[in-house]
């Protein structure tokens, strides 16, 4: 038998339970991975507290997860180029990866490069490739200058680093307690609240060219309010407003492939990029991990370590 987090109805986070399940088999053309890591996200906790039912409904009783890096151990029919014992970062579409066990696509596993720590390799997926896909949706080029909302969260802590790397100059709206650790990521930090758009515009005195929006709450309307062509807005979380003013939603489904988690992992591993982890979990401390992410003021990222 294996552990696997479980729901049966859409709740808060008291609905979550660790059950045991009997051991997953691979199938044709998949692996099976004993899970060491595995990120929680923002979006997990909106399937499962029911809010979006009518773009990702659940079928109960469910699984969870995307993000995981862990060992093969075993292999399904047809699978060639992964060896038992191989260490890979992967992900999932079939919410699944919070458990001891995790089945997977090998199409949609990349090696685990040595320098990416467990922590790091298992919650970089849904972090990491929407970061890259929201930052590409919004092309940043050197001299020009992008704000990022929610600049310390999972994927805003990406997101401006990898406009950075694209050498824009990086704004990142985030909490006073944030503040230097942006600055050590060479991001102009401004905090966030009644007078954000005076603070960036003092802060941006050339103007604003491009916004990656990883929080919501207005901030796609304060990106129009600074004079930002909608084709070079992004929001990851406000569909409304997307629609509203057709502005655009690149995220996680747009970068979702090993590629681009390849790409990110080697940067990780030059150093070129940083993943910060707020907090590791115990898997049966689930209930516990998700009630600090939803308090929406974690610094990167929140892991399970079955």
């Amino acid at each position: 038998m294996a552990r696997a987090i479980r729901f049966d109805e859409y709740g808060d986070v008291e609905v979550l339970r660790v059950e045991d399940v009997p051991r997953p088999v691979p199938g044709p053309g998949q692996v099976l991975v004993e899970v060491r890591a595995a990120g929680i996200n923002p979006g997990e906790a909106a399937i499962r507290q029911g809010f979006l039912h009518a773009r990702f409904p659940a079928t109960f009783p469910s699984g969870q997860g995307s993000d995981f890096a862990g060992v093969v151990a075993s292999l399904g029919e047809g699978v060639s180029d992964i060896a038992v014992g191989d260490e890979v970062i992967g992900f999932v579409e079939t919410r699944s990866s919070h458990a001891d066990f995790v089945v997977a696509e090998a199409a949609n596993l990349t090696p685990r490069p040595s320098g990416v720590p467990w922590e790091v390799a298992g919650s970089l997926f849904v972090a990491g490739t929407t970061a890259y896909a929201a930052v590409g949706a919004v092309c940043p080029r050197e001299g020009e200058t992008v704000v990022v909302s929610g600049a310390a969260g999972g994927v805003g802590s990406l997101a401006v680093q990898l406009a950075r790397l694209a050498g824009a100059t990086v704004i990142g709206l985030a909490g006073e307690a944030n503040h230097e650790w942006l600055r050590e990521l060479g991001v102009i930090p401004v905090s966030y609240g009644e007078g954000v758009l005076s603070r960036i515009r003092e802060a941006a005195p050339y103007g604003v060219h491009a916004f990656v929006d990883t929080f919501g709450s207005g901030y796609v309307e304060l990106a129009l309010h600074l004079g930002i062509h909608p084709g070079r807005i992004d929001t990851i979380i406000d569909w409304a407003a997307a629609e509203k003013y057709n502005v655009k939603t690149d995220g996680n489904a747009a970068g979702a492939s090993a590629d681009v988690l390849r790409e990110l992992a080697l940067l990780l591993d030059k150093g070129l990029l940083t993943l910060p982890i707020a907090r590791v979990f115990p898997l049966e401390e689930v209930r516990d991990a998700y009630r600090e992410l939803e308090q929406r003021h974690t610094r990167g990222k929140i892991v399970l370590r079955p």
